[in-house]
């Protein structure tokens, strides 16, 4: 524990009176967390009438819906309505980009789990109870089940996206070196600690309020405006904190608002609709899974001269988000490589499952771990090591510096930081390490590798880069802070209140900031993309800083000297050879008239995007980060153990280094579960198998390495971001793609590296062993045929 977390678990009211940001400080509801006092959406007191809303479920993967009998759930003990397709008001739909995602199934049905019907009842059980007994007649239709058979179909939500530079065919059929084939890396959920919850209140005239559990409230306000007829004025949004989210609460969270919302208005009564995790499983998107066909052609030295990669994305249903994601994994396909001629084809696979949607990363990890596969084929086909054939092709100077969108690579860190983690982790005595280890144990085999990160930061839509935040200064001195991101358990409100409180000088408990409301600061973007400290941090910054000056005018016209000479800190203010506290400058501000709040306002500049032609600047900069993962796997089981991790990550003028490294933590285990533990399973009817607990797979304490090392690399943002600062929340996600390719270069130990495993994602014990089995059944092949 730092000094200043010991000082604020001593005294709160007293720690932290020097600058807020830069400093390790506590989560600002870590106490409200740990002793169970933190107010979710789940535990606001429930209103005098409340009454209680579950989900009727479709029970086929698609069918039109020849008959709907609720009569059994209209008379079972508790209940009060039953809601159809018909019983809404305005629009029935919250698809977030196109009107392709009913709240409520009226014909027909797209997956096994979409919500056709709503029973609100006087409580949550009876609720859920009374839903089940509804008799549905369906007339069965054809079902696509996988992204390759979407692929094979042409099957698919959206138009098909292509980025192309160069004459990568020419360049690979020239290529002295050649790889070719397939590979496949599954969906995630999201599986956020906290599950979807929404709770309507109706209001006089024709209003609503509507607490959710969103990172996207200003659309939600919208989404269920449409649903009733009604204008957004009409809808209150608020969001204190969610208990997780990771993408599954950005759009998704709009269906349940929307039903919450019909219900209360429809029955002039408080409605609370809390899914249950099973429900949740069935009824919401995952990380998109991906199908990859690829080729790449190489020199000697593993330079990339050439390649193409086909990426399908299992988008589910509708559309939801899925163009965004497909773009976003096109654009990190390069992750930190150049790649001089290239193509890269993106198609959205409609599939008759939960509609995918955004999760931690948006599509970056799924484009860069292609290319991070194929680096590592190409290592073991030239019998190199792995990080050589990396540093080969990692982006230069000058004509090595241009991404495939178009976009230049300006602030490019990746040799140094690589060189300082390499020399940190011990990596090239650990990996002769592994191999004399491997040579001399037949059962356990060793794996090693290094990878890096380049990550872009910004929504790759112009307008969806601005944010806005409220400053309240009160008489006594106190602060208070509205902004439009919402606080996910991440920090954003901790590194919100840092910003606010350097920017006038004062501690941190002087400051506090309230719940996201769409009534306080409109029109807001979601927080995702990484982008939340980014774009709100900035607003909140831009709103202290006017009421700074203004402070600093009070106190030159009241003790002298000159307003840029006015320095803010430590709860005073330093005027004209005088210390005066803050809260007399405020008081003197108060009776000379002058406003003591302001609006802030940012908009991140430079973004622009071409989406027909796919090119443009759609990042302000870029992350950069790197992980060394060393593994043992059991050959006769397919068990594998992360021994250790050593993680540098790029971060830029940190303003909270404490919780900057438990965002790199967590992301690099939450990777490490999409890549090796977490495996969506859905049957032949198009039934998700693995929707609890109990059959879902997340990491556990015993998964974590009981060595893991994890560094900030010391940096500046070359970018005017606030303190210059980096975003940390999806880059490091891609992290533990080591942990991976480790997996992958230990079996491929089994038959000394000759050979490439057949291993996708996520390699779970069973793959494992399967390409154990593989490997040394072609071993022994080769040891027949060539003796």
């Amino acid at each position: 524990m730092n000094t200043q977390t010991e000082a604020f678990m001593a005294d709160p009211v007293n720690a932290g009176t020097g600058k807020a940001a830069g400093q390790s400080l506590p989560h600002e509801s870590a106490i409200l967390h740990v002793s169970g006092e933190a107010t979710y959406t789940d535990d606001i007191p429930e209103l005098h009438g409340t009454v209680h809303c579950a989900l009727g479920l479709s029970a086929k993967a698609h069918a039109r819906i020849v008959a709907m009998d609720l009569e059994p759930v209209r008379k079972a003990p508790g209940v009060v309505a039953v809601l159809t397709a018909s019983d809404i008001p305005g629009e029935n739909n919250c698809g977030p980009v196109i009107h392709d995602e009913p709240v409520l199934a009226d014909d027909r049905v797209q997956y096994i789990g979409q919500p056709m019907f709503a029973v609100i009842a006087e409580s949550h059980d009876a609720a859920r109870r009374a839903a089940r007994l509804a008799q549905v007649s369906y007339d069965v239709l054809p079902a696509v089940l996988t992204p390759q058979q979407a692929k094979a179909e042409n099957a698919m939500v959206l138009p098909p996206l292509h980025m192309r530079r160069g004459d990568p065919e020419a360049a690979i059929s020239h290529a002295p070196h050649t790889l070719r084939g397939t590979f496949e890396c599954n969906g995630q959920e999201q599986f956020y600690l906290e599950g979807q919850v929404s709770y309507a209140v109706p209001k006089e005239g024709q209003g609503v309020h509507v607490w959710c559990s969103t990172q996207h409230p200003s659309e939600m306000q919208a989404v269920i405006a449409h649903a009733l007829g009604w204008h957004s004025h009409q809808v209150l949004v608020e969001c204190r904190r969610m208990g997780g989210g990771f993408g599954g609460k950005e759009s998704q969270s709009a269906l349940f608002a929307c039903v919450a919302a019909i219900a209360a208005t429809r029955l002039n009564r408080p409605v609370k609709l809390r899914l249950d995790r099973d429900d949740d499983f069935m009824i919401t998107g995952k990380r998109h899974g991906f199908y990859y066909e690829y080729a790449v052609g190489f020199d000697d030295t593993g330079r990339i001269l050439g390649a193409t990669v086909d990426m399908t994305l299992r988008a589910g249903f509708s559309a939801d988000l899925s163009e965004a994601v497909a773009t976003r994994a096109m654009c990190h396909v390069d992750n930190a490589y150049y790649l001089p001629d290239i193509d890269i084809r993106g198609l959205c696979g409609k599939t008759n499952s939960q509609s995918n949607t955004a999760f931690r990363g948006f599509g970056g990890p799924q484009g860069a771990l292609m290319t991070e596969v194929m680096l590592d084929m190409i290592a073991r086909k030239l019998g190199r090591d792995a990080l050589d054939i990396r540093r080969a092709n990692f982006y230069g100077d000058q004509g090595r510096d241009t991404t495939p969108y178009g976009q230049a690579v300006t602030d490019n860190i990746l040799h140094p930081l690589v060189d300082q983690l390499e020399a940190d982790s011990d990596y090239r005595a650990r990996r002769e390490a592994v191999r004399a280890f491997n040579r001399n144990s037949p059962v356990l085999k060793r794996g090693l590798a290094l990878t890096p990160v380049k990550f872009g930061i910004s929504f790759n839509v112009p307008a969806f880069n601005q944010a806005g935040a409220l400053v309240h200064v009160y008489r006594d001195g106190s602060v208070l802070v509205n902004h439009g991101g919402t606080e996910m358990g991440q920090g954003l409100n901790t590194k919100v209140a840092q910003v606010t409180a350097s920017e006038l000088g004062l501690p941190m408990e002087r400051v506090r900031v309230t719940a996201t409301d769409t009534s306080k600061i409109a029109n807001t973007s979601a927080t995702a993309a990484s982008t939340g400290t980014d774009l709100n941090g900035k607003a909140a910054q831009d709103a202290a800083a006017r009421i700074r000056r203004r402070l600093a005018s009070v106190a030159t016209d009241k003790w002298g000297g000159k307003p840029d000479d006015v320095v803010f800190a430590d709860g005073k203010v330093a005027v004209n050879g005088q210390s005066v506290l803050f809260v007399e400058v405020v008081d003197a501000a108060y009776w000379a008239q002058v406003q003591l709040w302001s609006e802030g306002f940012y908009a991140t500049p430079g973004i622009r995007w071409d989406k027909q032609t796919m090119t443009g600047e759609p990042f302000f900069y870029f992350a950069y980060g790197a992980a060394v993962s060393e593994v043992i796997i059991d050959t006769l089981t397919g068990e594998w153990k992360l021994v250790r991790a050593d993680a540098l990550h790029d971060v830029g003028q940190s303003i909270n280094p404490a919780l900057d490294i438990g965002q790199i933590e967590g992301a690099f285990i939450q990777g490490m579960g999409w890549l090796t533990t977490e495996e969506l399973v859905w049957n032949h009817e198009g039934r998700l198998m693995t929707h609890a607990p109990s059959t879902y797979k997340i990491p556990s304490v015993s998964d974590c390495p009981t060595d893991f090392r994890v560094s900030l690399y010391n940096n500046r943002n070359a970018k005017d971001t606030v303190f210059h600062s980096k975003a940390v929340g999806e880059p490091p996600l891609l992290l533990p793609f080591s942990v991976f390719n480790a997996i992958r270069d230990a079996v491929a130990s089994v038959a000394d590296y000759r050979h490439e495993p057949q291993l996708n994602a996520p390699a779970t014990p069973e793959a494992i062993l399967n390409a154990v089995t593989q490997l040394r059944l072609q071993e022994n092949e080769m040891s027949t045929t060539h003796p």
